[in-house]
């Protein structure tokens, strides 16, 4: 079993009354396919074949992992740090929030079946609020950032696009904090962070904070959901 302490204390102190607040106020802020709009620069599917990538980081990255595995398109979701260097890409370090890393999600996706600018459009609504600065929900720092980190100079435009649509829609009730950097390294995370949720269903910290947003995956985004 995975010995994360520091979530596992985080949730057993917590008392239920405090628990709800948190669940509330981290779900207030984010979107819904009603409210966000759909990404201007949003194109039809691609008509080549090969496989494309793109990087996000939201908080933890079991939960953002855990969405994209149940989004149409997406053929493989790897938990990792992106933002530092190699030789502190390692949970221990970058838990420190002093290392220049994220917890990030590397998402290999077919151009055929998904576009970039929905993966953005699930990443806004469903997979973190974009709202917290250095935070995610009871995770504090700044690896649990709101970040973008593109892999071209096509990423890039769209991202800043769409992010400048969200403001202008006042799709949320504060302002967007997601920064978008040019990716210079994506570094996979230890063996047992990969796959967390699918292997830990049960953890108190994932029942709490991540099975709610697959739920909202699949009511919101009904034809992108996979089982």
């Amino acid at each position: 079993m995975f010995n994360d302490r520091f979530k596992f204390l985080r949730y057993a102190l917590l008392s239920l009354p405090v628990l709800a607040i948190l669940t509330l106020s981290l779900n207030r802020n984010v979107g819904s396919t009603s409210s966000v709009p759909t990404p201007a620069a949003d194109i039809s599917l691609a008509t080549a074949s090969g496989q494309q990538t793109a990087i996000l980081a939201g908080g933890c990255f079991w939960g953002v992992e855990a969405v994209f595995e149940h989004v149409k398109g997406v053929t493989d979701v790897v938990s990792g740090y992106s933002g530092g260097g190699a030789t502190t890409a390692s949970y221990a370090q970058v838990s420190s929030g002093q290392t220049g890393h994220a917890e990030s999600v590397q998402i290999t996706y077919d151009p055929k079946k998904i576009t970039y600018d929905q993966l953005l459009k699930v990443y806004f609504t469903i997979a973190h609020d974009p709202t917290e600065v250095n935070r995610q929900g009871p995770d504090t720092g700044s690896q649990y950032r709101s970040a973008i980190f593109t892999t071209n100079d096509e990423q890039q435009k769209d991202a800043k696009a769409y992010i400048a649509k969200l403001t202008q829609s006042k799709a949320f009730p504060k302002p967007i904090a997601t920064i978008i950097s040019p990716l210079n390294s994506f570094y996979p995370a230890e063996t047992e962070h990969q796959n967390f949720i699918a292997r830990n269903p049960n953890y108190p910290y994932v029942v709490m904070f991540d099975l709610p947003k697959l739920e909202q995956l699949r009511k919101q985004f009904p034809e992108l959901y996979k089982s």
